[in-house]
């Protein structure tokens, strides 16, 4: 069932599920992220690799209808000591192989990764690929139990990033940068250090992310460059007490990944 969006005002939901809980969901969120990337001339996109649905250390977030049959957008936390790496370090392992330890370093207390944001042109323009899911996702982070998170942010979302309190990791790479996915991009490793009180975050940016903890299951009119669009949040995570972040800690000092990606081709993440 196709719905036709109100461009005047867009009415949906932003809901965060557990990948494992929901392969349905997870199908159409790989979907529409591949619809994406080839839109943009993205054409080496391995449709082989989304191991990330079957992967219990997963958190999608998915923008979509009310009624569900639509899925505009999405994000996703992927937390350290599941079955895969890190994307950031499946992206930057065989170009600094640093990124290891300093993965491991923070998932001692419990860390992840943003990542495979993204929003179709339905509903571009009103900050659904942008800062409503970041926020959502950083909103989250708590809920699961992180202390820390992790990015790999192209030049136009480094600022986004920061607005929500992440820095950027000048220990590896090239004082953080690094040439990905190919050698005329740039990628900037970023770190949100204190998930919990988001200190280094802009002021707005944090109340919104502290609304969201305390009432995860808000509907909200949110505006963006004189833009409306009417989110009915649903970030309370279900079944959420059945996920044990401490097995996951203790398998992320356990396992060590080293991956090489070496052929160009782009996993969706």
């Amino acid at each position: 069932m196709n719905v036709t969006l109100n461009r005047d005002k867009p009415i949906v939901r932003l809901r965060a599920f557990r990948a494992i809980d929901d392969e349905t969901s997870c199908e159409l969120f790989i979907d529409g992220h591949t619809r994406v990337l080839t839109s943009i001339g993205v054409t080496k996109v391995s449709s082989a690799k989304h191991e990330w649905m079957y992967n219990p250390a997963v958190f999608v977030l998915i923008v979509e209808s009310l009624d569900g049959s639509t899925v505009y957008g999405g994000a996703r936390i992927n937390v350290a000591g599941g079955t895969q790496p890190l994307p950031i370090e499946e992206a930057t392992g065989m170009l600094d192989d640093k990124i290891y330890e300093l993965v491991k370093r923070y998932a001692k207390s419990g860390t992840g990764e943003i990542c495979g944001l993204w929003n179709s042109r339905e509903i571009a323009g009103y900050g659904i690929g942008s800062i409503f899911l970041t926020r959502a996702a950083v909103a989250i982070a708590k809920q699961v139990g992180l202390k820390s998170l992790f990015a790999l942010c192209a030049p136009y979302t480094v600022s986004m990033a920061e607005q929500v309190g992440y820095s950027k990791e000048t220990s590896i790479g090239n004082s953080g940068t690094f040439y990905y996915p190919k050698l005329d991009l740039i990628a900037t490793a970023m770190i949100l250090h204190d998930v919990e009180t988001l200190s280094l975050a802009m002021p707005e940016d944090r109340d919104a992310i502290m609304l969201l903890r305390n009432e995860p299951d808000i509907v909200k009119v949110e505006t963006l460059r004189n833009k409306e669009i009417e989110i009915h949040y649903a970030t309370s995570i279900h079944r959420i007490e059945e996920w044990d972040l401490d097995s996951i800690i203790n398998n992320s000092q356990i396992v060590n990944f080293k991956t090489k990606q070496s052929d160009g081709t782009i996993n969706i993440q």
